[in-house]
């Protein structure tokens, strides 16, 4: 078992068989037990080159995925109001919709479009907000997305995570890629394509950067790549092990596993200085870093204690203190950037599931009834985590809410992919 945990968190999926991807792949595994109805009217446009469902179809999307809303079907809806003062209340009660998205997409002279839309309490029959947004000719689903986030946030309190976009790795043998898409899977672009594995993505706190494993020259090494040039610098090129980056919260350092010294264990480089700080020192395997929320610490995988269990050391003292203690096996421990879970792989009954844990309370949350789960990434709300998982031979990513429920099958694209990670919010 030690065997296999350390292949797998170290040379994730380099001998698995897995056929090239050919799109993304994402599917809703769980969602809240009572989500909240809620219709999206198809957008009224004048102009060419849309139609008024493609904005309502991506926001319904949207908020389906985040497992907290269940919008109306379009067939089902009594009217089609375009504003606010059209909206008839009493009809929309009927229908079991307790909120309202509509709005207007009016055309510019330049190509471009100007779009207003409300969000409407039915059982209250107020407005709860008027806004308006510009968009170009090639914005429908970045204005659509900005639609979802507004949304989402006015009727949760947390903020929306849908103009954020992941990165992860398809393909085996000698056609690797790294892929950026939109958190939805949609207008993906390959980063790098590799005749070698390729493994770990993480972004850069800002957005604009990438680190990774790659193993050119049959060599592990972990490079960090800039996304808007494509330009790329190898940061280790140490005997063993380079493995596992995660930027820093604040984006100046680098967490990763080195066994240059002989044994695996957590290191940190300052990307100004390029100098290395060794973080743990046992005899056991320390591997699979990952930082705390205020940046203070870091949370990583080791064996120390006999089995994979998720360990924090702090940078100040470097005092180390055990996290999980439920179960066998948990693993790939990731920290909520508002410091209250801890998200993971869990192992209960022989099974490997997405799990939660409560940093305050130490209770622990199976979030998922998938049994070959990997790599869970938080999104950046800490409100959805997206996750690696097999559907039959095929490699899928998944998203489940924290707050669990029961699962909600969303139809998805076709394709063979793995290992996720979450983009950071863009700037408001």
């Amino acid at each position: 078992m030690m065997k296999r945990w350390l292949i797998g968190s170290v040379l994730f999926f380099l001998f698995s068989g897995l056929v090239a991807a050919q799109g993304l792949t994402i599917e809703v595994k769980k969602g809240v037990r009572n989500p909240t109805p809620i219709a999206v009217i198809p957008f009224a446009w004048s102009g060419a080159g849309f139609n008024g469902d493609q904005i309502a179809e991506i926001v319904s999307d949207d908020l389906y995925r985040s497992g907290q809303f269940k919008p109306i079907d379009k067939k089902n809806m009594l009217s089609f109001p375009h504003t606010d003062a059209e909206v008839v209340y009493r009809d929309w009660r009927m229908s079991g919709a307790e909120y309202l998205v509509t709005g207007q997409l009016v055309p510019r002279g330049d190509g471009g479009f100007t779009a207003n839309f409300v969000l409407c309490n039915i059982n209250g029959q107020t407005t709860m907000f008027s806004k308006t947004i510009q968009g170009g000719p090639n914005n429908l689903r970045d204005i659509a997305h900005y639609i979802s986030d507004a949304v989402y946030e006015a009727l949760t309190g947390f903020r929306g995570a849908f103009q954020t976009r992941i990165i992860y790795v398809g393909g085996e043998g000698s056609n690797i890629k790294l892929y950026m898409a939109d958190q939805d899977g949609a207008r993906e672009q390959v980063l790098l394509t590799s005749k070698e594995p390729v493994m770990s993505p993480d972004w850069s706190p800002d957005g604009t950067k990438v680190a990774y494993v790659s193993f050119e020259g049959r060599k592990p090494g972990i490079y960090i790549q800039t996304i808007s040039t494509g330009k790329r610098e190898r940061l280790t090129n140490f005997p063993g092990l380079n493995g596992a980056p995660q930027f820093s919260p604040d984006g100046g350092s680098l967490a990763m596993c080195l066994s240059k010294d002989g044994n695996p264990e957590i290191y940190v480089m300052d990307l100004g200085s390029r100098q290395l700080r060794r973080v743990t020192n046992h005899f056991g395997i320390d591997t699979e870093p990952s930082w705390t929320a205020d940046g203070s610490g870091i949370i990583f995988t080791s064996n120390r204690g006999g089995k994979p269990q998720l360990y924090k050391v702090s940078l100040g003292s470097g005092q180390t203190e055990r996290v999980t203690f439920e179960g066998d096996y948990n693993a790939h421990g990731h920290m909520s950037e508002d410091g209250r879970l801890i998200s993971f792989i869990h192992r209960r009954d022989g099974v490997f599931h997405t799990a939660v844990q409560d940093v305050k309370s130490g209770r622990v949350t199976v979030l998922t009834q998938t049994n070959l789960d990997e790599s869970p990434a938080l999104a950046p709300n800490g409100r959805m985590i997206m996750y690696a998982t097999k559907r039959g031979r095929q490699g899928v990513l998944a998203t489940v809410s924290v707050d669990g429920g029961v699962q909600v099958p969303l139809p998805s694209l076709s394709g063979d992919v793995r290992e996720p990670a979450w983009g950071p919010f863009k700037t408001r």
